[in-house]
């Protein structure tokens, strides 16, 4: 007997998409937090320390958010991605397109998702090109070839690898799902409402 089923894709290793200079700036941007509010509150004087303690409480889980949160997971079944204050999980069915224009973005349900976790380089985009027009050999009749695969920018090849995986997990069915991320919007907004009172009483 044969099944009628469609043949399922065979399942791919997970990858994981993160920006290196995002989490290096994330690294001293709290280093930085760190060593000033610190400093404040050990040394200041009055409601200074408290101050300080409600913009570490404040600025900290914003920095964690932009810098070293966002993060982009792509296998077999679906998307998952990780953004500043969502998480988002697109079975490869629901995923409609996959772009990178100034920014990378994914859509899926009518919806649009940005991927923060691959920020698109314009300078990189550039260089590759130079690159690659600069490493075509010329044959001896005059036509050019190309030595090699064309050297694309990380963010441009991340997108293409994204595309290959929803063309590959098409028939994953599935909606989509967002799930807040409470963890950091929660002591970011503990943290506002601290400052405000301290700033209000003085």
């Amino acid at each position: 007997m044969t099944s009628s089923s469609s043949p399922q894709p065979p399942d791919v290793a997970e990858r994981s998409y993160r920006s290196p200079a995002g989490i290096a700036g994330g690294v001293l941007l709290l280093g930085l937090a760190a060593w000033l509010g610190g400093d404040a509150m050990l040394r200041g004087t009055g409601n200074t320390p408290w101050l300080a303690l409600a913009a570490l409480i404040f600025v900290v889980p914003l920095i964690i958010a932009f810098t070293l949160r966002p993060a982009v997971w792509a296998g077999t079944e679906r998307l998952l991605i990780r953004n500043p204050f969502r998480t988002i999980t697109l079975p490869w069915g629901c995923v409609e397109g996959v772009r990178a224009g100034y920014s990378s973005e994914v859509f899926a349900g009518g919806t649009k998702y940005q991927l923060w976790a691959i920020p698109v380089s314009l300078r990189q985009r550039k260089r590759a090109a130079r690159t690659a027009a600069r490493d075509a050999a010329t044959d001896v009749t005059g036509r050019a070839s190309v030595t090699a695969a064309p050297l694309r920018a990380p963010s441009d090849q991340a997108i293409d690898d994204l595309r290959e995986l929803a063309e590959r997990g098409a028939s994953r069915e599935g909606t989509p799902t967002v799930r807040w991320a409470y963890e950091v919007i929660a002591p970011a907004a503990v943290g506002l409402a601290l400052l405000c009172a301290l700033a209000a009483v003085g």
